[in-house]
């Protein structure tokens, strides 16, 4: 591409400095011809593995119902499916979508079969040969980087099944695949978001396969791993990203790679202990009243069942929490529990799945979901959109966002990285005996509207309500028409799907209820407009319809704004009221009690 040309198209871009280094650090690396190559595939051959070693266990739990279907001829993966009938071969057809190949070529549903005993070990094998005729050397998606280091993990716990019903020339070529691609992986350098993963996944790997060639990827990839979990592990435990996810996703891996390292009498490097420790108690931190983790900054909330089992050997257990972990902080009472984002998203390279959603939340009420964000991550195939403050259960005002995803050319390059996000400058927190304060500003509309915005969350906990103030503060002083023009801003509250919202006839209270709650809940509050809109959450890789509450207001560039809520119980003869048609009851103070 012509210098000029390559120019205008970073001016089009509109990206700054940082980003234009990294853009350009991204252009030198060894591409795409020089990894496909004949002379680079040659240098991973080599040494063969001489058997296997330890048997790593993932202990993600394996879902036998999807293993059935698979033996019957059918793949499910993320609520799609592709039916290639009984030992059919879904490598020469088309996936339903880019997240199911990814998926599908990621081999997670190799545990599934491995369930079903001798006839899952057979057809687990058969599909693998299959892949490895078509994919193994290499291709360009099915070794995508996130692909492959999915795919690397799950073989390396899944090769001693695999080799069982195999002949010798089979689990030969079943164990040098398996050591080709671990060092393929160790030899990719595209930044540290997965630096650390992808770490312990080729010593996984080197773990499993026998003689030189497993220690010698055993030995490179622990040489590498207390560098790179130093940068991705916080000392609190949460993740450089800020995905309660990821942290979750690594300390399985990590658990996986401590188990095969005892299995062959390797002592663990110290740093791997102390990031298992710290994980976990971010694991137990982030796991909420439901089982499920918090959702947010690119992690989904995942299953219960399945957050359990990262939790399984937590001999901490239930102990007292700390009151904050990665900038997030729990606030709650008998019923409610209160998650607060309180920090800015993650930057540079650890944004890629970083969300512009300023001082979100999320709430339970009676250990079910009530207000929750869209669930966005990486893998659940949803619009970059849902990236954005729209999408989450915070404040917007104007047309303006807090952080949005790189686009064209340079997300091709540097994947989608958030840009132009706020920071939170302020965060205050104070605890007494059955009450507890929050309050944090961020400084994303300074910029274009001289606006820092503040939340401020009083939890009650004896009568288990939530009050809530958003502010529009105004940095500077504007005077003439400037200073006197007003600026539209909403407070938005997205349900979970399994939850009704109904306005009252005053248009000013909201009536909430979860799925066989017997009450409700009541949002009071005194924006100037109230309205239910359509939303949508993701969950489990599907787009499930909600709702969200939206409350509006007006804020002044010279005197800013303030909107005022409170959530509370509510009882079952207001309730029935309400379906009557009836006036709703007398509207509270919702300043009353405010921090």
């Amino acid at each position: 591409m012509p210098a000029s040309a390559f120019s205008r198209l970073l001016d089009r871009a509109s990206i700054g400095y940082p980003l234009y280094a990294a853009l350009v650090g991204a252009l030198k690396r060894p591409g795409v011809e020089w990894r496909s190559s004949a002379f680079n595939q040659a240098l991973l051959d080599r040494p063969e593995p001489e058997g296997l070693a330890a048997r790593p266990r993932d202990l993600r739990p394996a879902d036998p119902e999807a293993g059935r279907r698979i033996l019957a001829g059918g793949f499910v993966l993320g609520g799609e499916t592709l039916a290639m009938g009984p030992r059919g071969d879904p490598w020469d057809r088309p996936s339903p979508s880019r997240r199911f190949a990814a998926a599908l070529h990621g081999f997670g549903w190799l545990k599934d079969l491995n369930a079903h005993g001798d006839p899952g070990a057979w057809e687990a094998l058969r599909l693998t040969l299959a892949w490895r005729r078509l994919f193994g050397e290499w291709n360009r998606f099915a070794w995508e980087p996130r692909v492959l280091e999915r795919r690397t993990f799950n073989q390396a716990c899944a090769i001693a099944a695999l080799i069982g019903p195999a002949s010798d020339a089979e689990a030969d070529q079943l164990g040098a695949d398996l050591a080709r691609q671990a060092r393929y992986l160790l030899s990719l350098d595209d930044g540290p978001m997965r630096a650390a993963e992808r770490a312990v996944v080729a010593a996984v790997a080197g773990a499993a396969l026998g003689g030189r060639a497993g220690e010698a990827l055993l030995d490179k990839a622990l040489k590498r791993l207390p560098r790179r979990l130093a940068a991705a592990v916080k000392p609190d435990g949460s993740h450089a990203s800020r995905s309660p996810q990821a942290a979750l996703e690594l300390f399985f891996d990590l658990q996986t790679l401590d188990d095969a390292l005892a299995q062959l009498g390797v002592a663990a490097p110290w740093e791997m202990m102390q990031a298992l420790d710290r994980l976990a108690g971010a694991v137990r931190f982030f796991t909420l009243a439901d089982g499920r983790l918090a959702a947010f900054q690119g992690g989904e909330g995942l299953d219960a069942h399945y957050v359990a089992a990262a939790r399984a050997g937590d001999v901490a257990g239930e102990r007292e929490l700390p009151p904050s972990c990665g900038g997030y902080h729990r606030i709650e009472g008998r019923a409610l529990q209160v998650m607060v984002d309180a920090d800015g998203p993650a930057t540079g390279a650890w944004s890629l799945a970083a969300c512009g959603q300023p001082l979100a939340l999320e709430m339970l009420a009676g250990g079910k979901r009530l207000v929750v964000g869209s669930g966005w991550s990486p893998t659940t195939g949803g619009p970059q959109a849902l990236r954005l403050a729209d999408a989450a259960s915070c404040a917007c005002l104007g047309e303006t966002a807090c952080g949005s995803p790189l686009a064209a050319f340079p997300a091709q390059v540097l994947g989608p990285r958030l840009r132009d996000a706020y920071a939170v400058t302020e965060v205050n927190r104070q605890v007494e005996p059955g009450a507890q304060w929050l309050e944090a500003a961020q400084d994303g509309w300074v910029y274009r509207y001289g606006l820092i915005h503040k939340r401020k969350l009083y939890l009650n906990g004896e009568t288990d309500e939530v009050r809530g103030e958003d502010s529009l503060i105004p940095l500077r002083q504007r005077g003439g028409a400037e200073g006197r023009r007003f600026i539209p801003f909403v407070v938005r509250f997205h349900l979970a799907p399994q939850v009704s919202a109904l306005i009252a006839r005053d248009k000013k209270s909201v009536l909430i209820k979860a799925e066989g709650e017997e009450a409700g809940w009541w949002l009071r509050n005194d924006a100037l407009d109230v309205s239910l809109e359509p939303s949508v959450v993701l969950a489990d890789g599907q787009a499930r319809h909600s709702q969200q509450i939206v409350l509006r207001g007006q804020a002044r560039l010279d005197g800013g704004a303030k909107l005022r809520w409170k959530l509370s119980p509510a009882h079952d003869r207001v309730e029935s009221r309400i379906v009557e048609g009836a006036a709703a009851p007398a509207p509270v103070d919702v300043e009353e009690g405010a921090a």
